[in-house]
């Protein structure tokens, strides 16, 4: 029995729920709801004391990490095979996996935060935000961070920096190949950073790559697929409930640095 602790929005709840599609895997969906702050609950914190989705249970094993849950899902349901079997096939995947860990992950989360987010915490007093930010295991120093105010403009440079770089690392990973890590279809790799492209759309910011590019091309493939339409239900996307998304947005063209 396999069961999904995770919520709609988040990409790291996503990929996994590629994963679980790609190998057509039936599973019970536990909705986490941010806006209740679920995620914090005494009860939830005893599942995952990182206070953060998605977590898999699987005929009661607790697996965190959604990287590590989608390599532990290939691993316990090898076929169809998301990874390759050779050690430097492994490597390679591995490498992409951390690469999108360090880089493209923290790239999206300040403009997810200033544009859908914020609103839920810039009217505290200062003494409730850092409450709020206290009751956060893992992403305390992130909150403080980002402030009732929300991140600034030389945060949001560097986080697209960083997904502009992304971008240009898999463009010359796709030259010749249809997925990351090579093969007819996507691998755990794929499924890891294709949610976080959809959410940069999603936020208007597809300007950071070219949609005629091959990483352009390389997504509509994905989105193609019959497990994207599944992972990426109604509700999925932040526009499908927040209609001033884009209110808040500042694409790389309006910053102001200096």
């Amino acid at each position: 029995m396999l069961t999904l602790y995770n919520n709609a929005y988040s990409t790291c709840s996503q990929k996994v729920r590629l994963v679980l599609a790609e190998k057509n895997l039936a599973w019970e969906d536990h909705q986490i709801l941010f806006k209740d702050n679920q995620h914090l609950a005494p009860e939830y914190l005893k599942l995952n004391p990182n206070g953060v989705v998605p977590t898999l249970v699987h005929d009661g094993q607790v697996i965190l990490d959604s990287s590590v849950i989608m390599e532990y899902l290939d691993d316990v349901f090898p076929e169809p095979a998301m990874a390759p079997r050779d050690a430097v096939g492994k490597a390679r995947l591995r490498k992409w996996l951390r690469y999108f860990e360090e880089v493209a992950t923290p790239a999206v989360r300040p403009p997810s935060f200033n544009q859908a987010f914020l609103p839920r915490f810039e009217n505290l007093s200062e003494t409730d935000f850092q409450a709020a930010a206290e009751a956060r295991p893992l992403r305390k120093h992130f909150y403080r961070r980002m402030g009732r105010h929300g991140f600034t403009d030389g945060d949001l440079t560097v986080a697209y920096d960083g997904f502009r770089q992304t971008a240009l690392r898999m463009e010359t990973a796709l030259a010749g190949e249809t997925w990351l890590c090579g093969g007819d279809r996507p691998s755990i790799a794929d499924c890891c950073v294709a949610p976080l492209f959809d959410r940069m759309d999603d936020l208007g910011l597809a300007s950071l790559w070219d949609a005629g590019s091959r990483v352009g091309e390389w997504l509509a493939r994905f989105r193609a697929r019959a497990s994207w339409s599944t992972a990426f239900y109604a509700g999925a996307r932040l526009s499908d409930t927040l209609k001033t998304l884009h209110q808040r947005r500042r694409t790389p063209e309006d910053l102001v640095t200096c």
